[in-house]
């Protein structure tokens, strides 16, 4: 499924900061995959306001208090967003997950 023109706009955004500032301020993220890479998975799989949600709260996290280390973009949508997402379209995500390799 193709992401809503606002996820791809944002993604556009993520994209332009990996091409100009990233190579600038050099890689110090703390987890894996990178803020930015998890920033792009988010809101293809979850779309424009979960995604940042996602985003937001995922880059909160990386302090020099927190340990980091590997941090995949869950599944499910936050409980926040649930509310918003049909039930039909809540199952075929479950659905599609499921059949989804865990190694990719």
């Amino acid at each position: 499924m193709m992401p809503s023109w606002p996820a791809r706009a944002l993604m556009a955004v993520v994209r332009g900061y990996r091409l100009m500032l990233s190579p600038w301020l050099g890689n110090a993220c703390r987890f894996e995959p990178t803020c930015s890479r998890y920033s792009l998975q988010a809101l293809e799989q979850h779309g424009a306001l979960a995604g940042s949600y996602l985003t937001v709260h995922r880059i909160l996290r990386c302090n020099p208090w927190c340990d980091g280390g590997h941090d995949p973009v869950p599944h499910n949508p936050p409980r926040l967003f649930t509310r918003f997402v049909s039930p039909s379209m809540a199952r075929a995500s479950a659905s599609s997950s499921s059949s989804e390799s865990p190694h990719d």
